[in-house]
């Protein structure tokens, strides 16, 4: 039977993460199995408020609204090659009739692009156009970045959590603070390792004035989003005052949003995040439009995905080389167990991730999932009802 199960990944972390902008305990995303023609996908988004104003509860709402009925149809009865050029010439959005935010678009197209790479046995980067740079089936391994928290000091920083190929720093509310963990940093890793400061947003323009000075002076590098979401203006001024180059990412969540970042003079690098970008095929736009146009980017993520999404980001990176670092993310140290299985995996010894294995992003649902399923949407009722039996049953 084609269905849809979503759950609500609320897993428990062993350790916080904590930045100028929210402090984490728990994941918070949505995982969608969606089932068509005996196969089935996997998506995630992780909806975060203070980056592109979606909550995982607002999603679950608009995907209530979806015409899965419809959706589900096309899947089973539209042929996988057919449906991938209408996804690569129009978007998961006009391909499908749907409607909605950056998140709701994520967690329908990785679960439908899962789908299709199960189907033609290709891994969802295969399915991916333009292709970035690099020898075609490249499978070596990448270095990933390591980020400073605040729940973490430089000290036991930089004894646990090398070898190091780029530092993020999250800045505090202290400046002296962070000028001290920009100095221990590069003072221990020597001038070939990128740092960055990440502001999340928590500067006034004359604060980020003098602490982008202050930072470069002591080593950093680059400045991810030092002022409030969408200040482009004088975000550009910044640029031109201080010399030092800037990374957008809140202000970052659409093809639109990086034309206003080029067309203003605002940024030097984009943080490409798979879920505040709409999916992958968006994130694959605004990449290419980033070289196009001579900018920088990474390959994020969104602190406590939960699988799907850090196979997607994964996927990403591989597909485009030439970022000028990756994030892995920390599951295997947030959780005790993943929803996903295999787990995503980073190898600590060298902080290094490697292509996945097998067709779509080579994972399935964990047993353990079970336990965070919120609704099931069946073909046959074309109604969403709450797993578990009882309670109120929602319009598909």
């Amino acid at each position: 039977m084609d269905e849809a199960l979503l759950h609500h990944a609320a897993l428990p972390m062993r350790v916080a993460f904590d930045h100028p902008a929210a402090r984490r305990r728990r994941s918070d995303s949505l995982v969608l199995a969606l089932t068509a023609g005996g196969v089935t996908g996997l998506g995630e988004c992780a909806p975060r408020s203070y980056v592109t104003g979606e909550t995982t509860d607002g999603v679950r709402a608009e995907l209530q609204k979806v015409p899965m009925r419809r959706l589900l149809e096309r899947l089973r009865t539209t042929g996988s090659e057919e449906l991938l050029e209408l996804l690569r010439r129009d978007g998961f959005a006009r391909t499908f009739g749907v409607t909605g935010g950056n998140n709701l678009i994520c967690l329908l197209e990785t679960a439908v692009l899962d789908l299709l790479g199960q189907r033609l046995g290709r891994g969802v980067g295969e399915l991916i156009r333009p292709a970035g740079p690099g020898p075609s089936g490249d499978r070596e391994p990448l270095p990933v970045s390591q980020v400073i928290d605040l729940g973490i000091g430089a000290e036991e920083f930089l004894a646990t959590r090398g070898p190091f190929h780029f530092v993020k720093v999250k800045a505090s509310d202290d400046i002296e603070r962070d000028a001290r963990t920009v100095t221990a940093v590069r003072e221990a890793l020597g001038p070939g390792v990128p740092v960055m400061v990440d502001a999340n947003m928590s500067w006034t323009y004359d604060e980020a004035l003098g602490n982008v000075k202050r930072l470069a002076d002591c080593g950093a590098g680059l400045i991810e989003e030092p002022l409030r979401k969408g200040s482009w203006a004088e975000l550009h001024d910044l640029r031109r005052a201080t010399g030092v180059p800037v990374m957008l990412d809140e202000s970052l969540c659409s093809l639109d949003d990086a034309r206003t970042a080029v067309r203003t003079g605002a940024a030097d690098a984009f943080n490409v995040r798979v879920a505040k970008c709409g999916g992958l095929l968006n994130s694959a736009a605004i990449i290419d439009f980033a070289r196009e146009h001579g900018i920088a980017f990474q390959i994020g993520v969104q602190v406590a995905e939960t699988g799907p999404l850090i196979a997607a980001s994964r996927q990403l990176a591989f597909r485009h080389r030439d970022a000028i670092t990756v994030e892995a993310g920390q599951s295997d140290r947030f959780f005790e167990r993943m929803i996903v299985t295999p787990p995503p995996a980073v190898d600590r010894a060298a902080n290094t991730i490697s292509p996945a294995e097998g067709a779509g992003f080579g994972m399935a649902l964990d047993d353990s999932a079970r336990a965070w399923a919120v609704l099931r949407y069946a073909s046959g009722t074309d109604r969403w009802r709450p797993v578990g039996g009882g309670g109120e049953s929602y319009e598909g």
